[in-house]
């Protein structure tokens, strides 16, 4: 283990955070709110500190997978104990647990919430909140690789660590470049939802805050009333927003480089917006057969709104679709494994997944009839390694066990079966609203304080891909030369 390393980069990442802290300050000052100097303190301290533990540089760059999976999973839990203080100090979260949940339900975009109203909130704190989403989405140690340069053999190892999808890979040879190009998409995505927002009517801070939300497909609200206080226009410019942050960031740069007629040709983007429209279809007319709405296109609308914030792992609502009938509700818990695409970012299983498990099934089947044919998963017109197809399958095999130990435990708080089982699903997601308890209008704040402790820990493993952090807890990754 390369401890060096990791002081240096941890370093780099508190001084980055004290940066971020800056944002919340200029909020605080535009709507005079004495709060801001705390956020000018925290900043300073986090420089302060990073510059300390940055000053040395480490006697060896060289670091592989293993420096990698660990620098990310304590960048995130260092970014998320130090993301809550400003809800402790404010009094906006008293407790320290609910506040860290709330933090990781930020920076993880899962968006689950403690809190029963966010109305009248410190501006500058709400700022943070939604902030957090921002950051969060395209992730820290990305925004780092943009700005401070890295060999390319050895930072791939932090890009693996915190991209979403069995696989990562570099948009052009320079790692660097990649970085920047997929935050220029990200910032291009930010500015042009806030704007649409603002022509539909939205106060500029609401405007502002829903789009953090939106483009890292978090879920934190502004209003009490979610996204049900904001104009249908509004709403079908969100609608539109969180179906292209959960496309794989890498295709969008084809359209950058002029090859957008390629964008169809990737089977993963077909496969998910097929599901998110045959979805929405399925449950607009499942509205409407049941008398829950009646307009054929306010049933689209309201059904396409949802299916997308669940496949995006936004969670957002436009309408409290726990009341919803049982073919509408079961379809969205569905929809909420799945998640979106990799390399987007979106939570779930990813779609790309679950087409290499249904491939590779298919493939068993034929197998079992012809013992001697010799098949492989493709994709997009190209085998995938078996390496690849290995690494899913541990995957899927790592998520059930963690889902159902969670589940567990979870049920130690006696409620019912339907709140248990969707909490879990939403968090280890990132998807934020379940069912019941956890429903679009309720909240995660009548958990016990071990139930919030194991849904952070989930929504840390559903975002970083369960690998990362679960190397922590191996012995022999401590070692200086395991």
């Amino acid at each position: 283990m390369n401890f060096g390393f990791l002081r240096f980069l941890l370093g780099r990442l508190i001084m980055v955070t004290g940066a971020l802290l800056l944002l919340p300050v200029v909020v605080a000052a535009i709507y005079r709110e004495r709060f801001g100097l705390v956020f000018l303190l925290l900043a300073m301290g986090c420089m302060a500190v990073g510059a300390v533990f940055s000053a040395k540089k480490p006697k060896t760059v060289e670091f592989y997978a293993r420096e990698g999976f660990v620098a990310t999973s304590l960048s995130w839990i260092l970014l998320s104990l130090i993301g809550s203080l400003p809800f402790v100090l404010s009094g906006t979260i008293p407790s320290f647990m609910d506040a860290l949940f709330e933090t990781v339900s930020g920076l993880t975009t899962t968006g689950g919430s403690i809190l029963s109203s966010v109305e009248g909130m410190l501006y500058c704190v709400e700022f943070w909140r939604c902030f957090t989403h921002w950051i969060g989405g395209m992730g820290v140690l990305v925004f780092i690789l943009a700005i401070l340069p890295m060999a390319d053999g050895y930072g791939m190892h932090l890009m693996r660590a915190e991209s979403p999808g069995p696989t990562a890979s570099k948009l052009v040879p320079k790692l660097g470049s990649t970085a920047k190009i997929l935050y220029m998409i990200y910032i291009v995505f930010t500015v042009s939802e806030a704007l649409l927002l603002k022509i539909t009517g939205l106060p500029l801070f609401d405007s502002i805050t829903i789009t953090f939300s939106t483009v890292g497909t978090g879920g934190f609200a502004v209003r009490d009333a979610g996204m049900g206080a904001y104009p249908i226009q509004a709403q079908m410019v969100i609608t539109v927003f969180m179906i292209l942050c959960s496309i794989n960031f890498n295709a969008f740069y084809l359209i950058v480089i002029g090859q957008a007629g390629k964008l169809w040709k990737i089977e993963e983007i077909r496969v998910y917006l097929c599901m998110v429209f045959g979805a929405a279809i399925l449950v607009a007319i499942d509205l409407l057969a049941s008398g829950h709405m009646a307009s054929p296109p306010m049933a689209f609308h309201h059904a396409l709104f949802n299916v997308a914030s669940i496949t995006s792992t936004t969670g957002f609502a436009s309408a409290d679709f726990d009341l919803w009938p049982q073919f509408s509700r079961m379809l969205l818990s569905i929809l909420t494994l799945i998640g979106a695409c990799a390399g987007s970012t979106g939570g779930g299983f990813k779609v790309s997944r679950i087409l290499i498990l249904l491939k590779s099934a298919m493939n068993e089947l034929v197998f079992v009839t012809h013992r001697k044919s010799v098949r492989r998963v493709h994709m997009d017109g190209k085998s995938v390694d078996e390496q690849t197809v290995k690494s899913v399958a541990a995957y899927a095999t790592l998520y059930v066990g963690i889902f159902a130990f969670s589940a567990a435990l979870i049920s130690l708080n006696g409620f019912d079966f339907t709140t248990n089982i969707t909490s879990v699903a939403a968090t280890l997601n990132n998807v934020g609203p379940g069912l019941n308890m956890v429903g679009p209008m309720g909240n995660y704040a009548d958990f016990s304080v071990l139930s919030k402790m194991v849904f952070v820990f989930d929504m840390l493993a559903g975002r970083l891909e369960i690998l990362p952090l679960l190397i922590l807890f191996k012995p022999a990754t401590w070692r200086r030369n395991a």
